[in-house]
């Protein structure tokens, strides 16, 4: 699922004639976050540079520093996944060293570009590095799979900087139930419910994108701090394991949460007559000699405008769904970038003032609108560091 490419990336930019200057400029003036960036795992192929303007259409790539800069993205969450493996010692070891190679990639990438990237831990981070220019860099655990069975690797995460994790992915683990997967647990395992206190504890938030629904109800009911869900959606749009109902939403306003509105789930998924084949190649174009690059764009090229029906609209038509039902104040964005996201229209994160001059365009101040790109995520985070800052120990 975390390959880099998602075949809807293959369209041109969509352009951008419904964003005013004046859109623009709120945009650029907001504090704009997203809270789930799998760009990491492109982080260690040989020869991709970060720093650079990577071409969608060849490496399937949708995040680097130059597209940040002219999209206004300011930063988010640095995503440090791993694939649910064998619950296992072998498997737990292999998961772990994964994690922290993945981890010190993060630390390489932002290390060698100072005066473009910064670390951040906190909301006060977040909002004095976006002042300074640079874009700031959470980082978070998508699937707890490596910690194993030893719950003080959490606390080793915590200090390399991590403040956001889920417990799950795709599969049913040693913690938790997948949304995707047949019950395990009914919810969370005991190993689990300590888990939740770690994170309490440690002043990091629970994630529940990916979790049961059972999780999540649980979630909800031992966490002392509002939980996030980093890249989900609402199940009226489509109904999918990995989305939430209508009431669940309301439950997690209710509990101070933030639901973060993903750009996949969106719609059923299209195959594409040669898809699959052209998908392997692009993920491994890193590997493939010149002639075979070359040959790679030619094909991409001649396949021509290919992807499901998810497009702007209907990303546009769940953020709005999503405000109606849970109010301004809990919901925001994590589109899943480099990890499946983008819709047509929306194909990489320049395309990122479309969200704001439709939001503005529907009625919504400036200043709600960067609730919703940022300052929902950030009162979550700062309450779990004032919870665990009040209760040490």
């Amino acid at each position: 699922m975390k390959s880099i490419l998602a075949l809807p990336l293959l369209l041109a930019l969509a352009p951008d004639e419904d964003v005013t200057p004046v859109d623009r400029l709120a945009h650029e003036k907001m504090l704009v976050l997203d809270t789930h960036l799998d760009t990491p795992e492109l982080f260690e192929h040989p020869g991709w540079d970060f720093a650079r303007w990577h071409d969608r259409a060849f490496d399937g790539s949708q995040v680097d520093i130059p597209r940040m800069e002219q999209g206004g993205l300011d930063g988010g969450f640095f995503v440090i996944y791993t694939p649910q493996g064998p619950l296992t010692p072998a498997g737990y070891a292999a998961a772990r060293n994964a994690a922290l190679t993945r981890a010190t990639w993060i630390q390489r990438v932002v290390a060698a570009h100072p005066d473009k990237l910064e670390l951040a831990t906190t909301p006060a981070d977040a909002r004095r590095i976006a002042a300074s220019g640079k874009r700031v860099v959470f980082q978070s655990i998508e699937n707890s799979y490596p910690l194993g069975e030893d719950l003080s690797l959490l606390r080793h995460f915590h200090d390399l900087g991590v403040r956001l994790a889920g417990p799950v992915h795709f599969r049913n683990n040693q913690f938790a139930d997948s949304a995707t997967d047949k019950p395990k647990w009914h919810g969370f395992s005991p190993l689990g419910r300590q888990w939740v206190a770690e994170m309490n504890r440690l002043g990091m938030v629970i994630d529940v994108s990916h979790a049961s629904d059972d999780v999540f109800d649980q979630a909800l009911a031992l966490s002392k701090t509002p939980i996030l869900a980093s890249h989900s959606g609402p199940k009226a749009i489509f109904d999918h394991p990995r989305n939430l109902d209508d009431a669940r939403m309301r439950k997690l306003a209710a509990a101070g949460g933030v639901l973060q509105i993903n750009s996949v789930y969106l719609a059923p998924p299209v195959s594409v007559p040669g898809g699959d084949s052209l998908s392997e190649r692009q993920r491994r174009w890193w590997v493939l000699p010149p002639a075979e690059q070359r040959k790679l764009v030619a094909d991409i090229a001649a396949l021509g405008p290919v992807g499901g029906t998810a497009d702007f609209e209907l990303f546009m038509r769940s953020l709005l769904h999503a405000i109606q039902v849970m109010g301004v104040d809990h919901v925001g964005i994590g589109a899943d970038w480099d990890g499946g996201g983008g819709v047509r229209g929306m194909e990489d994160i320049t395309a990122l003032p479309r969200i704001t001059a439709r939001l503005r365009k529907a009625g919504y101040g400036d200043a709600d609108i960067e609730k919703i790109w940022s300052g929902n995520a950030l009162r979550v985070l700062q309450a779990a560091e004032d919870w665990a800052t009040a209760h040490p120990g």
